[in-house]
């Protein structure tokens, strides 16, 4: 039997790398599936390429409660409730060191990367508690359990988020909505490709090279990597987990 037969799941960034790669293995595994973006040309594409009649999307913007109220109702509508919630949507910001950083950039940063994960948690939570559970799956990152120069915005998000993780645990134990965090190193994704030109601008080859060096398995993460760490989070395999940092970084914190 597929691991997410009869699931449905919502995931918010689901034009990019990582979400398209969830998107893709949930449906594969039997699970009904609404993306969520910015972009509707985007979502389009994706639901293209994921392929499946289990995929559908929602146009939204994370950092509007109306948006995430939306896109709960529209899944409730479409599929009749809500098990998975892949709080993955993020933006990168820029590549400065503190005093250089434009305030503009860090705001947007943290509304869409911490602001836009704790409104789908207000949004999501009462419908999974309707259904008698759920599980909840944030995209934190390396970046949210260490430092890392010229990424002040990014890394405070993704710190931010693990300690909303451990609240939201706690709050959604007694109603069975388990809550946690995906850790992933550096992924082959347009991010990476924005943060090696902000690290590098002339050379972004040479900044790529730096960063993969080191990682102990000496290679970024596939979005097929973390999808599948979603994956075990999300299916009943887990149904004991809550509250936990899955890192899925290659070694990179073993160190």
């Amino acid at each position: 039997m597929a691991r997410l037969e009869g699931k449905v799941a919502i995931i918010t960034g689901g034009a990019g790398g990582i979400g398209r790669a969830a998107g893709r293995l949930f449906c594969a595994e039997g699970a009904n599936v609404l993306l969520t973006d910015v972009s509707e040309a985007a979502l389009k594409d994706a639901v293209k390429e994921i392929g499946s009649n289990s995929a559908s999307y929602c146009v939204g913007d994370v950092t509007k409660p109306g948006d995430n109220d939306e896109f709960v109702r529209v899944c409730v509508e479409r599929y009749g409730g809500v098990d998975i919630f892949l709080a993955n949507a993020g933006v990168e910001g820029i590549v400065k060191p503190i005093p250089e950083y434009d305030v503009e950039v860090f705001d947007k940063v943290i509304a869409v990367n911490v602001r836009g994960v704790w409104l789908g948690l207000k949004s999501v939570m009462p419908a999974m508690q309707k259904r008698g559970g759920g599980s909840i799956v944030i995209t934190s990152s390396v970046a949210g359990v260490g430092g890392s120069p010229g990424l002040s915005a990014y890394v405070t998000s993704k710190h931010a988020v693990i300690g909303m993780m451990k609240s939201a645990a706690l709050e959604g134990a007694p109603f069975n909505i388990r809550v946690n965090t995906v850790n992933p190193s550096p992924v082959e994704t347009r991010m990476m490709r924005s943060l090696e030109s902000g690290i590098s601008p002339s050379d972004a080859k040479l900044a790529k090279e730096a960063i993969r060096s080191q990682i102990p398995m000496q290679r970024y993460a596939m979005p097929d990597d973390v999808a599948k760490v979603m994956l075990f989070l999300s299916s009943d395999d887990s149904a004991f987990v809550t509250g936990s940092v899955y890192m899925a970084d290659g070694g990179s914190r073993a160190r």
